[in-house]
């Protein structure tokens, strides 16, 4: 009997795709591990480190960070195609010593980028690991587009959220997705009570203590509504938020439903937006958890792979 191939495709989600760890531990302790793997976004991030057999590092990296640190991380441009450069991205896999290059990972991986010129979605299979993974996160209005390969490109998610399409490409037979977004199904964006989102009180505390130019600091006190009027208004992290959002699941919707995968996980995840990176701890958990209620529907695929 011809053994299958499984392969698994992680979803764009900003922060969410912290989800994407519990996901795997889940479908470790199923007995599940993909031989191949492609992810857009923050899929490609934990798909880069999950191909390189060091999940364990990228989860503790997650973990340990606090509102204050992630604050920190943040490169402010002065100018460009966005607000931070995420240096921090290319720095963590010099950190932990992941392969240079694609072709050296252990497990077959692609990475999606979108080309800001064309629009077109960007397969990154070879060359530069970290530029590619750097590439698929430069999450538009947010993180700088990335010069790569003669190239300016953009977030994966805006082209292909869910890349089921890459997995096959990459000779799956059965392919998971995991989709970060499920709560994106009961609506984009409500509105919250009339005080500053926990990350926007840390790089307002950060922009007057760090020394930026003048115009910056005066752009992200404006931006960051330290105005407020009642009904307050969406502040600039929601509105980064739902735009995104907004997009992606139009996107998502339209190429699942030409290539649908063998198994859909919809991670439900609400009150975690895209750029809340310090709920990593709670973010990884429900991933598990919602991975886990759906072992009978995943172990049938695994069954049929054999």
């Amino acid at each position: 009997m011809v053994q299958r191939v499984i392969g698994l495709a992680l979803g764009s989600g900003g922060a969410r795709g912290w989800a994407h760890i519990g996901a795997l531990r889940a479908l470790e302790e199923m007995g599940c591990v993909p031989e191949v793997v492609a992810g857009a976004s923050a899929g490609a991030l934990v798909g880069a480190f999950h191909a390189a057999g060091k999940l364990d590092a990228l989860e503790s990296f997650a973990r340990a960070i606090t509102p204050g640190r992630f604050a920190r991380m943040l490169d402010f441009l002065g100018a460009g195609g966005g607000l931070v450069g995420a240096r921090k991205v290319l720095e963590l896999f010099r950190e932990h010593d992941l392969p240079e290059r694609i072709e050296e990972l252990p497990r077959p991986f692609i990475a999606i980028a979108t080309d800001l010129a064309t629009g077109r979605e960007i397969w990154l299979r070879e060359g530069s690991l970290a530029d590619a993974v750097r590439a698929s996160v430069a999450l538009p209005g947010v993180i700088s587009p990335h010069r790569h390969e003669g190239r300016w490109l953009l977030d994966g998610g805006m082209s292909n959220p869910i890349p089921v399409s890459a997995v096959r490409a990459l000779g799956a037979d059965r392919v998971i997705a995991v989709n970060p977004n499920g709560a994106l199904l009961d609506g984009i964006w409500r509105p919250e009570e009339d005080k500053p989102h926990v990350l926007e009180r840390e790089v307002a505390e950060l922009a007057r203590t760090r020394s930026l130019p003048e115009a910056v600091r005066s752009w992200l006190g404006e931006f960051l509504g330290r105005e407020r009027r009642t009904p307050r208004p969406p502040s600039y992290l929601e509105v980064v938020d739902a735009s995104i959002d907004i997009l992606v699941e139009r996107v998502r919707r339209s190429r699942l439903a030409g290539d649908p995968p063998s198994v859909l996980v919809d991670l439900v995840l609400p009150g975690i937006g895209v750029l809340d990176f310090h709920k990593a701890a709670e973010t990884i958990a429900e991933g598990h958890r919602q991975t886990k209620a759906m072992a009978s529907r995943i172990r049938s695929i695994l069954d049929s792979a054999r």
